[in-house]
């Protein structure tokens, strides 16, 4: 991929810096001239892309997206009437999409290992869009903290169980959607010692950033670990996207932002590009098709130390070796 000019560069680093400007619609549209290419139409024919929390928002959005490529898209959610609410919204503007509707909640790991059992397909890409923010702690089928069983432990892993199933498509990818969220919350020994929330005043924003910084941590933990298998892992962070998610989970800032938050397809569109653009290296932190720092300040800079441990839970605490 080319380097962008000086110039380009430096709106770029006011951009990141800046926030409303680049996470907004307003950034977006600014980067239109200097994006690198889209993906040839029907470059994913043939191929299947599976996408969590493909009932609404960005989940939606990038199955669609994937779809108008040309590829087979299974959809995952928790509640089959809105995955096919969401199917039937995709097949108004995509009338022959090859969209399949299954059932799993990500953030059960029984129910993530047994729908995984079920897949015999080489697969070509998995979209981790799969998202909460509980308000209050809760737990999940297995006792986990909810945002990290449905953010970081079910995707972990469902990239596991599905590891030979990606491994025969020969480039495949793995996307999580993450959040610039997560730059609100570096890799800290705080974190690291208490990742489940189990101790102190639980707060629904941070615990959300908490798991989106361990996202970043995880993809580039498994672009080291399957490369050999020629499967690419990034991690992205979609701007401030006007999704049903945001609004629930955010009301006032969905209200006040609303005339500059990107659409929901603005926010999926470097995920559904990073599953069919050529050459994009691997385990990067993108936003807007360009690779992006992991941490917002300098001596916010990730401690490899730090990462390695909390690799190393969260492979246990979703039931896979250390």
């Amino acid at each position: 991929m080319p380097l962008p000019s000086p110039l380009v560069r430096a709106v770029e680093t006011l951009l990141d810096k800046s926030l409303v400007l680049g996470y907004s619609s307003i950034g977006w549209y600014i980067r239109q001239p200097w994006l690198p290419p889209s993906p040839e139409p029907g470059s994913l024919t043939g191929r299947t892309v599976i996408v969590t929390g493909a009932s609404s928002g960005l989940g939606r959005a990038s199955a669609a997206g994937a779809a108008q490529l040309g590829a087979r898209v299974r959809l995952i959610g928790r509640t089959a009437a809105r995955l096919e609410d969401a199917a039937r919204a995709i097949r108004r503007s995509l009338p022959h999409a090859d969209l399949v509707v299954d059932v799993c909640d990500v953030s059960d790991l029984d129910a993530v290992r047994a729908w995984c059992s079920t897949i015999e397909e080489p697969l070509h890409a998995i979209v981790h869009s799969a998202g909460i923010m509980p308000p209050e702690r809760s737990e999940s089928a297995q006792g986990h903290e909810l945002a990290l069983a449905t953010h970081v432990l079910g995707p972990l892993l469902m990239n596991d169980l599905l590891r030979p199933r990606l491994r025969e498509d020969g480039d495949a990818r793995i996307v999580w959607i993450s959040s610039g969220g997560m730059y609100a919350a570096p890799l800290t020994e705080g974190l690291v010692a208490d990742p489940e929330y189990r101790h102190g005043e639980y707060n629904g924003t941070r615990a959300y950033a908490r798991t989106k910084r361990l996202q970043v941590v995880m993809a580039q933990r498994e672009a080291r670990q399957l490369g050999g298998d020629g499967i690419t892992v990034h991690a992205m962070h979609p701007g401030w996207a006007d999704t049903p998610g945001v609004t629930a989970s955010l009301p006032r800032f969905a209200a006040v932002a609303k005339p500059i938050l990107r659409t929901a397809e603005q926010g999926a569109d470097t995920a559904v590009w990073l599953t069919a653009a050529p050459e994009v290296g691997t385990g990067d932190f993108w936003q807007d098709r360009r690779p992006r720092s992991t941490d917002f300040l300098p001596w916010q800079h990730t401690s490899r130390e730090l990462a390695d441990v909390v690799w190393r839970y969260c492979r246990s605490a979703a039931g896979l070796d250390g």
